[in-house]
């Protein structure tokens, strides 16, 4: 179901959801910032293939995660009538708060691809 197709229960509950997740954005950037050093470190000692895709796949989760915190910030900033409202929703969403929480949420959304697409290392599958 569509964020402008929601009840007003609905959207409350979603609203509810998002705060508490909002409120985890400063500890999940944290933990990215743990996790790149942990794949930095891993790297500069020449770690197993096995331990590099372990602390890459560490990586790509702390950024999953960051970056749903980052959206649902996005979410708590536009407010409750904008998970009924696709009108307020967009209007709101040209504020200058909703737009720097946009911004950082499509930043982590970036990070996380190109870490996708370059930083996760590949592992030969075992032969059974």
């Amino acid at each position: 179901m569509g964020l402008a197709k929601q009840s007003i229960t609905q959207a409350r509950e979603s609203l509810a959801h998002d705060r508490e997740l909002a409120d985890r954005l400063p500890e999940l950037l944290r933990s990215v910032a743990e996790a790149e050093n942990a794949l930095d470190t891993a790297q500069e000692s020449d770690a197993s293939d096995e331990e590099l895709r372990r602390c890459g796949l560490a990586l790509d989760a702390a950024l999953t995660e960051a970056m749903r915190a980052a959206y649902a910030k996005e979410r708590v900033l536009v407010g409750l009538k904008g998970y009924t409202d696709r009108i307020y929703r967009r209007k709101v969403s040209a504020r200058p708060k909703v737009r720097a929480a946009t911004l950082d949420a499509e930043q982590l959304l970036t990070a996380r691809e190109a870490h996708r697409l370059h930083g996760i290392k590949r592992t030969p599958q075992r032969v059974v």
